[in-house]
């Protein structure tokens, strides 16, 4: 029987309002994104948030205003409340890939997770590379193919497209839901 946990990425203030295109895209995504997020807490499936976090140093620092950063403390770096729940576990990362000098692999690992369901924002940078990086490390891959975005269309349809040749499996929303209930049946 499978063992699946949701990795969200980016589901942050900076990247929802960066600018109107993805303000747009968000506001179109978020619905079933938060969705997905309470159908699998129902099914007791582990929710990882993956939260980017940038050094101080950082040079973009200098001329983005607060609410765009991703520093410690920054109005930007803050996840959206409407995804988060008191059972979640949130994750720092200093990069894109959720694994990248993380604790994600080993988070899963002690929850005997052996499938990801990753979900939220930039399906062709952050999304692509945890999924990838999740890929490489043994991991079988879900891609809810309408809780995923970018600012983009056509950057979200080829990031799909991509990870289907490669090695994920993807699905609507409702349908990971039923394909947890179904697993939990066998």
């Amino acid at each position: 029987m499978p063992s699946y946990a949701i990795v969200t990425n980016d589901l942050q203030v900076a990247a929802a309002t960066l600018n109107e295109e993805r303000k747009r895209a968000v506001a179109a995504f978020l619905p079933r994104q938060k969705a997905l997020l309470d159908g699998l807490r129902a099914l007791d499936v582990p929710v990882i948030h993956l939260q980017l976090v940038v050094s101080d140093d950082d040079p973009r620092n200098a001329t983005t205003p607060d609410e765009l950063r991703y520093t410690r403390g920054s109005a930007g770096v803050r996840l959206l409340d409407e995804t988060l729940a008191e059972s979640d576990l949130v994750i720092e990362k200093p990069k894109d890939s959720g694994f990248f000098e993380t604790t994600l692999d080993e988070t899963l690992k002690k929850l005997g997770v052996d499938t990801v369901i990753i979900s939220g924002m930039q399906a062709q940078i952050c999304v692509q590379t945890t999924a990838a990086d999740a890929h490489f490390r043994g991991y079988r891959v879900v891609i809810p193919t309408d809780c995923i975005v970018s600012s983009n269309p056509e950057d979200t349809k080829q990031a799909l497209k991509w990870m289907s040749e490669y090695f994920a499996t993807l699905l609507p929303s409702d349908e990971i839901e039923q394909l947890v209930r179904a697993g939990r049946d066998e």
